[in-house]
């Protein structure tokens, strides 16, 4: 009897080994997707909050011209036209009620709206006053600047164009424009002001001229950086000349608001002054809406670019996945297969082991298996002429 062949199992670290290979394949293709999505996406998220900020901005560019020329015109007597301020504060209010809560902007909106809402049409008879409540606002106006570019994002941006850009117009421009009209309301204000009162308008004078030009000289520093610093071939054409303008008005300005050694009072002329301070402003208004585009169009292209870096990462990553899919198809079908010819094998052995006898199972004894010639007829059956049987008896069966 033949013992079949001892049949050889594959260990299953031999299958289970080459699928835990390709699955950990995954892990780091993963890890590294999900933390460039993560990192794309927070700084995708402040540029998208940056452009609200640069939007709230544009909206408040007209309010604080508005506000400014009102107040020139309550500090001067005449009747402050409301027609541009009212129709600023309607789209600087659809603006906040559109985007104010992710910029966190209501309350400081709605306490600036009611102050400019409380302002009078008509003019007050004492102007002083008039100058110290247009101040107020004005201040306010400022402060919302301020929240805007802190809740938007926009004094954390990390690129220096940019950053140059926000600088000037959320905080030079403004404030070189409201300073500039407090500088010109005060030279008329000191003009009218009694003797014992110059030394005085003189020191605000001169302190408000120093923040004028300060603010002035920081506006035109912030964008010649933002231009040496910018890519972009477009950021220089489109800003140097209204810069330049912008400039030549602002040491216009500086020049009529210094103390006059031919005037009377030794006060700065209020007309010239008032003249100078207007051709700034329209210089700054000219300027605004330069800086703004560019501003929202660097915005707008690194979002675009974040946007084209997710998809390129996505797209590596789904290649990843799907060569790993393939691999493991590969591998499956082959284990497959292997089995299949296994199990083909298995059956073959046990058919023949069935219905083919064992040659030696059936044969004769032989002297090779150590059994003896004479014992052979031992072996034979009974009957057989070949075993001596009559010759034993033979004398038995002739008696009877």
């Amino acid at each position: 009897m033949t013992v079949p062949a001892q049949r050889v199992r594959r260990r299953p670290s031999g299958r289970v080994l080459p699928l835990l290979l390709v699955v950990a394949m995954l892990a780091p293709v993963a890890f590294l997707f999900a933390q460039h999505h993560r990192l794309t996406g927070d700084d995708r998220d402040l540029a998208v909050r940056e452009r609200l900020g640069v939007e709230y901005l544009r909206a408040l560019g007209p309010v604080t011209e508005a506000l400014v020329d009102a107040q020139s015109a309550a500090v001067a007597g005449r009747p402050a036209g409301r027609d541009a301020l009212d129709r600023a504060v309607r789209d600087a209010a659809g603006v906040d009620a559109r985007i104010g809560d992710e910029l966190r902007s209501h309350e400081r909106w709605a306490g600036l709206r009611a102050k400019l809402e409380a302002l009078p049409e008509r003019p007050l008879t004492d102007p002083e006053a008039a100058f110290v409540a247009y101040g107020e606002v004005t201040d306010l106006l400022l402060a919302l600047h301020r929240k805007v570019r802190e809740s938007s994002g926009l004094v954390r941006d990390p690129r220096q164009d940019s950053f140059f850009l926000q600088d000037s117009i959320g905080l030079d421009l403004p404030t070189a424009m409201v300073a500039a009209g407090r500088l010109a309301d005060l030279s008329a204000l000191g003009a009218a002001r009694p003797a014992a009162e110059r030394a005085r308008t003189q020191g605000e004078l001169a302190e408000l001229r120093v923040g004028a030009l300060a603010s002035a000289t920081d506006l035109v520093a912030d964008l010649r950086e933002a231009v040496d610093s910018s890519e972009s071939t477009d950021l220089g054409a489109n800003v140097l000349t209204p810069l330049d303008t912008y400039q030549r008005a602002v040491e216009a300005l500086a020049a009529f608001s210094g103390p006059s050694a031919g005037s009377k009072t030794g006060l700065a002329d209020p007309g010239q002054v008032a003249a100078a301070r207007l051709n700034a402003q329209s210089a700054a208004r000219q300027l605004q809406p330069v800086i703004l585009d560019q501003l929202d169009a660097l915005l707008k292209e690194r979002i675009d670019s974040y946007d084209r870096d997710r998809r390129l990462a996505a797209g590596a990553a789904a290649t990843a996945v799907l060569l790993v899919l393939l691999l493991t198809g590969v591998l499956i079908a082959a284990y497959r297969r292997a089995r299949r010819h296994a199990a083909e094998a298995r059956r073959a052995g046990d058919g023949d082991t069935d219905t083919v006898p064992d040659p030696q199972r059936w044969a004769p004894p032989t002297a090779e298996r150590g059994i003896r010639p004479e014992d052979h007829r031992l072996l034979q059956p009974a009957g057989s002429g070949r075993d001596g049987g009559s010759e034993r008896w033979g004398p038995f069966d002739a008696a009877r």
